[in-house]
């Protein structure tokens, strides 16, 4: 089947590090959804294997109702289910392999500690413990191995993460560089740079003479069918035969087939396009083959719809001036180029020590604009990155930055100012503990670095599908 799920492999340890979730016991019955469920393979850790059925019984045990699970569908739900439990038991894995244990006294201990079991004189009440099973549709083994598994991946984070504490001077001098407010002087450069009406035909028709190659249009011409259970097999809703002529459909493209048979064989209506160039008016569909062009035959997934399509010919051609659209394409081009080479001989004077005071009183005369930056979070005014760039810098510095709608500025660091936290306990306190966390999750993440390259995952995308398909 077409998969949505093709990028897993690039994020397939994100947000690990931070699942740790109790989820209620709630069962659907699904375990007649596949006759060897126990033995088919959704997903592969290394060596390890994860099976249907333990994927099944893990959706039964998340308490995610049915029905939002069918109305996500096409959010990848099933995806994010399956990601937590690819997650799970890689933390399982990991537990095994650092040889971490807890005894059954401390388990007892955490069961006997916890507020929810507790009378009001703070005793633990075992007929509390046995109603709260009861409410849950637990039993008591099930809890207890649940509440091992928690505390068991607790402890492995405790582990990677221990002894992360910042000293107190360092906390105190951090605070000190993140919070110091700088002064500084800045000139908006797009008021220098040509503006877009100013591009005279002849300079487009140069620019586009010594860059043609880098610029030639492509024009297809293309065919394409939408497919869905009404047009392929006559019914409204998505079921397995319509999902196993999909899979006939992308053998026959695989086996070479031609387009015009497949749409024949399936009786299939088809669109065609004759040099097509995306505009404004290109709906998504073909939008999409144009970014797919390079793969001239193929399917894919587009909402509710499969669409199989054939690149039939590929034109390239210089790009008209007399189109109006093209036009405006071409000025922005030029416009960005020419933004371009101003801001690099901008910055080749700085890094050359050939630009000075002087100069930027000369060229902002009556432009200079000051601002006051409260910390180096502060982005009021500034890209953030772009901030950080400054306070980096010595006093007296130029650079150039960048706001949020990417307009360029040069600036210039006059001033700090150093804010002191000695005196305020809570705020030193909450800094501390910011930087802690910080600092731990520094090492969580260099942890699932380690995890990425000492585990490799592999999914049955065949089985995700029948699991979607299923809740359909």
């Amino acid at each position: 089947m077409i998969s949505s799920f093709r990028n897993f492999a690039k994020t397939k340890f994100a947000g690990i590090l931070v699942f740790l979730m109790i989820i209620p016991f709630v069962f659907w019955g699904m375990g007649g959804m596949f006759s060897s469920g126990n033995t088919n393979t959704i997903a592969k850790i290394n060596k390890t294997n994860i099976s249907t059925q333990e994927f099944i019984d893990y959706i039964n045990n998340t308490g995610i109702a049915e029905k939002t699970i069918q109305e996500n569908l096409d959010n990848n739900i099933i995806e994010e289910i399956l990601s937590g439990l690819v997650s799970t038991t890689l933390l399982d894995l990991e537990i095994k392999d650092n040889n971490l244990i807890i005894s059954e006294k401390t388990l007892l201990k955490k069961i006997k500690q916890n507020k929810n079991f507790l009378n009001d004189e703070g005793d633990f009440e075992r007929i509390k413990y046995e109603k709260f099973l009861l409410e849950n549709n637990q039993s008591a083994p099930q809890f207890e191995l649940r509440l091992k598994k928690r505390e068991l991946q607790k402890n492995l984070f405790d582990y990677i993460g221990a002894g992360t504490i910042s000293p107190s001077f360092l906390v105190k001098k951090l605070y000190e560089e993140e919070n110091k407010k700088l002064e500084i002087d800045f000139i908006n450069l797009e008021n220098f740079y040509k503006k877009k009406s100013s591009f005279t035909d002849e300079e487009l028709n140069s620019f586009l003479d010594e860059n043609e190659d880098q610029l030639k249009v492509e024009y297809l011409d293309f065919d394409y069918a939408v497919i869905n259970p009404q047009n392929l097999i006559g019914v409204s809703e998505f079921n397995q035969s319509f999902f196993d002529k999909i899979d006939q459909i992308e053998a026959d493209i695989a086996n070479g087939m031609l387009f015009e048979t497949i749409t024949a064989k399936f009786n299939i209506p088809s669109t065609q396009k004759k040099n097509y160039k995306i505009s404004k008016e290109s709906n998504e569909i073909e939008k999409k083959i144009y970014e797919l062009r390079n793969i001239d035959y193929d399917i894919f997934e587009n909402g509710d719809d499969y669409i199989v399509y054939k690149i039939q010919k590929i034109n390239q051609r210089k790009p008209d001036l007399n189109d109006d659209q093209t036009k405006r394409e071409i000025i922005d081009i030029v416009f960005q180029k020419n933004k371009f080479d101003y801001n690099q001989e901008l910055i080749n004077k700085i890094n050359n020590n050939e630009f000075n005071n002087n100069d930027f009183l000369k060229m902002g005369q009556n432009q200079i604009q000051s601002l006051e930056l409260n910390s180096i979070k502060d982005n009021k005014k500034f890209d953030i990155n772009a901030v950080e760039i400054l306070y980096s810098l010595k006093l007296n510095s130029f650079t150039l930055i960048n706001d949020d709608k990417d307009n360029i500025y040069l600036a210039k660091t006059k001033n700090f100012t150093t804010q002191t936290i000695e005196k305020d306990k809570k705020k030193l306190d909450e800094f501390k503990t910011k930087q802690n966390s910080k600092i731990k999750n520094n090492i969580l993440n260099s942890y699932d670095q380690h995890l990425s390259k000492k585990y490799e995952v592999v999914l049955n995308q065949k089985t995700i599908e029948r699991v979607k398909n299923f809740f359909k």
